[in-house]
């Protein structure tokens, strides 16, 4: 697969917020972009905050920006913090350094797209974006 779909996005979303339920989370919002970080869908569960589209962009933005994880772009925060921050101003949709931000990659391993998800603790944000991706049949970059 070259690009994630409508098809797919829908499917990822549907499949984050059965996850974030089944574990009880707190009320999710799901981002999913294509490769060049352009909005395919966004969805947000009854009750979400009125920031979460911004931070669920911005997770999955700034990863298809740095070509890694959000989670590792915490990391690289806690290493890196000068850098780091001086990415909101460059980044068009800003970059959030907390898990929860997943790149999906298509069969050459290329990124097709991203997937950013918040709501709850970013450890669980991220298990929903991998459980969402998995569930639409595509796959998340190691």
């Amino acid at each position: 697969m070259t690009r994630i779909t409508l098809e797919n996005a829908n499917s990822i979303i549907a499949a984050a917020f059965s996850k974030g339920n089944a574990l009880g989370l707190k009320p999710l919002s799901v981002s999913v972009l294509d490769a060049g970080g352009h909005m395919i869908a966004f969805q947000r569960q009854d009750g979400a905050s009125t920031l979460r589209p911004q931070i669920a962009t911005a997770k999955a933005s700034g990863a298809l920006a740095l070509g890694v994880s959000s989670r590792k772009i915490g990391e690289m925060a806690a290493e890196r913090p000068t850098f780091v921050t001086s990415l909101g101003t460059i980044a068009p949709h800003g970059v959030v350094p907390a898990a929860g931000g997943v790149i999906v990659v298509g069969a050459d391993g290329g990124p097709i797209g991203a997937v950013g998800v918040t709501g709850d603790l970013s450890d669980n944000d991220e298990i929903c974006a991998l459980a969402g991706i998995a569930a639409a049949g595509l796959t998340a970059q190691g």
